[in-house]
């Protein structure tokens, strides 16, 4: 890690005890997965288990004339299968904010893939035959692709009286809900421009490509109700989701996480869980699912796929008069996530500068497209990757350095957003610009290094197809703005189940919360957390589940933040507890138990002044202490329907980029170099694992600047490259150095001073990949991703 620089918080309590905030302590799940040994949800195992699985529809857009059973029935070891007639209870859809989603297609499918039916077998294969031979009659209906069919005013409607809380204020009904943000007087404001640039770009549809595939295990219980056994990124919000479909009440549907294989946003909406328990309560017996990866790219959504208006003015000397766009979002058949991403994109357009007058609108429309939700970045990252590459058109009609335009026009502490909100934290975009521009280049014509010519680092690696011949370099930068939690008036909070005891001799502390664990480390940190604030070595983490109130979602970047801040209000609560049991018991034996500050570190009591008062084990004999907290951040709203106004975030985090490029202009191949990142982390808990978030997320967007998109044919809706042979993602061999520059300015609002930190990274990334393939080329390259046919024209 490069220029390290850490801002004093003094906001812990001061436990020294080993393996505590700021260290970087290892992942006690690390080593399991790097050696296969971790069990994952896919592994799951249940004597005399049955194996399910789901027909998905072969049309976008179709009428379900018949749905014909029998055969399937008939085939020896299938021992059910349902259809949205055999659903059991009067709720028969689902949804993240709006119940627009049935658990099996009614009437019409709306999209490719979407589930029609259901089997459970004794064997997968056997399941798979069976469900081959359920025969489906469809009749086709016109399609909705793109906004001009969406709206048109003949367009097919996606979903026929709509009732959702968004329907009245969205002009048509193919609209999922629209954000507009007014500020200032943008046409005013034109007028004083000596220079205006306008951009249209496209954004393709990305998918979350995690590792494990989808999958759970669901087992029927005594009292009638089911335990599930699931990779998820929101336990409860799936019980809230899953329990009224099953005609149960939520205390008898018992969730427990299983390993999870990635995430990044994929996993935040139901996927088999409904399907799984559905299976199981009907058959009796444990259900197992498990998606192999052509059913994963139908089982999940995507990133929104979007295109962008933009328009911005500057004076002669560099400062932005005003900025207006337009972002139209593909939110796909159903809403998911679709309205948060709308008011993400919308809030956050402007990007980290200072801009007075701005006039934006951005909607999310319903289409038979695949659907599309949470992923990385969630909205931010679209508006990025339009407004950066606005910045460094302005500067070059301008005559002024790319890095030095945007110093001139970024925010800081105090700066008001466009909707009005003033940033109250450290805003150090102009450094952060700085510290990534003063890293060390690396050399160029790297694979004529003195060892010998190394293909690897040219473009087209291993594949050989150049030796240098018509390779030029690029250097690119970016930098983007990302809020961190739930906004807009969302009741965001998290609890935790604090316990304390002397186990073996030896105090010990367990941490008990429903936080997925979806690989961002938040099991190492709570650890960290109680070591810290209890002053003990003994952590246990017990598995999350709902049997702990909840932890919202692991997305937004939210959990080191909420559920560690939850974490940590439940530690100090049990740490004043304990100090009250050592007060009572032992008060009498030193003055200072009633005087001095007293501290919990190294399994002992000790005084401010460092004086050691007692051991843990004599203050917990025979005691234990736990205790169950909710911890809320602030409180945000909603933002104005008209105006856009309104506190709608929590806090923001700023990440920025080098990119260094080389192309050959000839064959149209990219080789990325380096990706140098600076990010602002507020305070590193673990400074190992903000290097490795900041690389994935860098990782990431560098994947949808490059070779990443998920191609849907315009005629037919359908999806073209479902498979990772045609969905390329970045590998080893794509991966390009990438060096962090880590700062740490406390946001005195969070937990111990943290910010946010996964997503942001994601945002710069990719604008900062294209602007150096652009200043490689000459090229205007506004479609993400940028293939070889876009660099030579063919």
């Amino acid at each position: 890690m490069a220029g390290v620089t850490r801002t004093p918080t003094n906001l812990t309590q001061g436990s020294k005890t080993k393996g505590g905030i700021g260290e970087s302590t290892l992942r006690p799940d690390g080593t399991l997965k790097v050696t296969g040994e971790f069990a994952y949800s896919s592994d799951l195992w249940h004597e005399d288990m049955l194996w399910g699985f789901t027909l998905r529809s072969t049309e976008a857009h179709a009428e379900l004339v018949s749905i014909d059973t029998s055969e399937a029935l008939a085939q020896p070891g299938v021992y059910a299968v349902l259809t949205y007639d055999d659903l059991p209870a009067d709720v028969k859809h689902y949804g993240l904010e709006i119940q627009d989603t049935p658990v099996l297609a009614h009437g019409k499918v709306r999209h490719h893939g979407e589930p029609v039916a259901i089997v459970a077998a004794d064997h997968p294969e056997t399941a798979r035959r069976a469900a081959a031979k359920i025969k489906i009659e469809y009749r086709q209906l016109p399609l909705v692709t793109d906004e001009a069919s969406a709206l048109a005013e003949d367009a097919p409607l996606i979903h026929e009286g709509r009732d959702d809380h968004h329907i009245g204020h969205v002009p048509h009904p193919n609209i999922v809900h629209r954000q507009p943000i007014i500020r200032g007087n943008a046409d005013e404001a034109r007028k004083k421009a000596d220079v205006i640039v306008e951009g249209e770009y496209v954004f393709g549809m990305q998918d979350q490509a995690f590792l494990g595939p989808e999958s759970g295990l669901a087992v029927p219980s005594e009292d009638g109700g089911v335990e599930l056994y699931v990779a998820t990124q929101w336990l409860h919000s799936d019980l809230r989701q899953i329990a009224p479909v099953l005609g149960l009440p939520e205390e008898k549907v018992r969730m427990t996480l299983s390993g999870v294989g990635g995430a990044f946003g994929g996993r935040e909406d139901i996927s088999m869980q409904i399907h799984a328990c559905l299976l199981a309560l009907h058959t009796g017996k444990p259900v197992k699912i498990v998606y192999n990866r052509f059913e994963s790219f139908f089982g999940h959504v995507h990133r929104h796929p979007a295109k962008l208006w933009y328009e911005h003015g500057a004076t002669k000397d560099g400062k932005l008069t005003h900025m207006k766009c337009r972002i139209v979002l593909d939110g796909g058949a159903y809403a998911s996530a679709s309205p948060a991403v709308v008011g993400n994109a919308s809030s956050l357009s402007a990007g980290p500068y200072v801009i007075d007058d701005v006039e934006i609108e951005a909607i999310a429309l319903y289409t038979n497209n695949p659907p599309c939700g949470a992923m990385r970045g969630f909205g931010a990252v679209q508006a990025c990757f339009a407004y950066e590459a606005q910045m460094d058109k302005l500067a070059d009609k301008l005559g002024l350095d790319r890095v030095a335009f945007r110093q001139l026009n970024a925010m800081e502490q105090g700066t008001i957003m466009p909707t009005g909100q003033p940033v109250d934290s450290p805003a150090p975009v102009a450094e952060l610009l700085r510290r990534v521009k003063a890293m060390p280049l690396p050399p160029e014509r790297q694979w004529e290094s003195s060892e010998g010519a190394d293909v690897r680092q040219l473009p087209g690696g291993l594949s050989n197809t150049t030796h240098g011949e018509g390779v030029v370099r690029g250097v690119g930068y970016a930098v983007g703005i990302k809020n961190v939690g739930f906004s807009e008036g969302f009741d965001d909070y998290s609890t935790a189940k604090v316990r304390m005891e002397v186990v073996a001799g030896e105090p010990v502390a367990t941490v008990h919360t429903a936080m997925a664990e979806v690989g961002q480390g938040g099991v190492t940190v709570h650890a960290q957390i109680a070591r810290t604030e209890l002053g003990v070595t003994q952590v246990t983490i017990h598995p999350a589940d709902t049997q702990v109130g909840s932890a919202g979602s692991t997305s937004a970047s939210r959990q080191t933040y909420v559920t560690g801040g939850a974490v940590k209000n439940a530690c100090e609560l049990v740490r004043e507890k304990v100090l009250e049991i050592g007060r009572r018991k032992m008060g009498t034996f030193h003055p200072a138990w009633a005087t001095a500050e007293l501290l919990l570190e190294g399994g002992k009591v000790i005084t401010d002044g460092g004086e050691v008062l007692a051991d843990l084990v004599d203050v917990l004999e025979d005691e234990v202490v736990e205790l169950e907290e909710e911890w809320r951040h602030r409180p945000t709203v909603a933002f104005d329907l008209e105006t856009g106004q309104g506190d709608g975030h929590v806090q923001y985090s700023f990440a920025a980029h080098r990119a260094v490029v080389e192309v050959d202009t000839e064959l149209g191949l990219v080789k990325v170099i380096e990706l140098a990142c600076a990010q602002d982390v507020g305070k590193a808990l673990n400074p190992l694992s903000v290097v490795g978030q900041i690389q994935g997320g860098t990782t990431q967007g560098l994947g949808v600047a490059v070779m990443e998109e998920i191609i849907v044919d315009p005629k037919t809706a359908k999806v073209r490259n479902p498979s990772f042979t045609d969905y390329l993602i970045p590998t080893i061999l794509d991966t390009p150095t990438i060096p962090v520059d880590v700062l740490e300015l406390a946001d005195e609002h969070a937990p111990y001073g943290l910010r946010g930190i996964g997503e942001a990274p994601t945002l710069s990334s990719t604008p900062a990949v294209l602007a150096a393939i652009r200043n490689a080329t000459g090229l205007e390259l506004n479609k993400t991703p940028v293939r070889p046919e876009h660099l030579t024209g063919t």
